[in-house]
This record gives C-alpha cells, structure tokens and sequence, in this order.
C-alpha cells in the first residue's frame, strides 16, 4: 500500500478510531492522543501489514493498545486535585448512553462498542479482539443484559 492509499484510508477512519478510544479513556486529552499515537504508530508500521483488507482491523487493534497503555500509566499517577462532581442531567427520563457503556467491564464494553456503534460482525471483531467468535456472541449478550440493567438503574435511582 503506498504511503498516500495508506494516509487516504486511515483519515476516513479518525471518527471510527475517537469513538472507540471514548469507549476506553474518559479523559478528551487522553483520547485525541490515543488516536494521534495510533496515527503515529500505524504508519511507522505499515510495511508489517501483509493483507491491505485487514487495514481497519489492524488499526483498531494498535489503537486498542495505545489506550489500554495509556490507561496503566493513569494508573501509576496520583491525582494532586479533586474534580467536581458533572452536571446531573434536566430530565428525569434521560440516560447517558456514554456512562452506561463506560460502566461496562472493558471485556464486554468493547464487543458492544464496536457491534452496534462501528457496525462491526462478529468475525471482524473476532479478528480484532483476537478471540474465538462464540466468545464475542457471549460477551454481547451478557453487554446487553448488563447494558439494560445498568441504564434502567439510571432512569429509576430517585
């Protein structure tokens, strides 16, 4: 793939590549340099990509690694400030689709994510996750039951 087909297709793939790093990082810095840093690391790289068609997949997969990184180096860190607390929404019926997805465990958050918001089948995101594609179907059904939960808790808390 040459240098200009490679920058062509990973641009089409910036929205793609914030959505998921939001899924993953609650900090906005955090997730612009996610993608930048998966920008970086994609094009050092791209000579190692054998099959061109794996492009998206393989991106996702360094940018999987790049904010899992960047979330073990949070870890390391001491915060020196204590934030306030978000605005709690208006309407009483609202769900924050965002927190709820954010409240899942990283295992079945990802699966949801990249199922019904990037479009993704489940061979792909197999091939992403690098796992079996019964165990993506598992994950997506126990995202969902838990996904349910979770956003009913947040419209009926008094």
């Amino acid at each position: 793939m040459t240098g200009e087909a490679f920058g062509k297709a990973v641009t089409e793939m910036v929205q793609t590549l914030y959505r998921v790093s939001c899924s993953q990082l609650s900090v906005e810095a955090d997730r612009e340099d996610a993608v930048q840093e998966t920008l970086r690391r994609a094009w050092e790289k791209r000579a190692s990509l054998k099959n061109d068609s794996y492009l998206r997949t393989w991106v996702i997969r360094i940018l999987l690694n790049v904010c899992h990184d960047i979330q073990r180096e949070k870890q390391r860190m001491v915060p020196t400030e204590v934030l306030p607390e978000p605005p709690v929404p208006s309407g009483s019926d609202s769900v924050d689709l965002r927190a709820c997805l954010l409240q899942l465990d990283e295992r079945e958050r990802i699966p949801v994510l990249l199922y019904y918001i990037e479009g993704y089948d489940l061979k792909q995101i197999a091939t992403i996750l690098r796992i079996p594609q019964g165990t993506v179907k598992s994950r997506l059904s126990r995202g969902r039951r838990q996904l349910k939960s979770i956003c009913r808790e947040e419209v009926f808390e008094p």
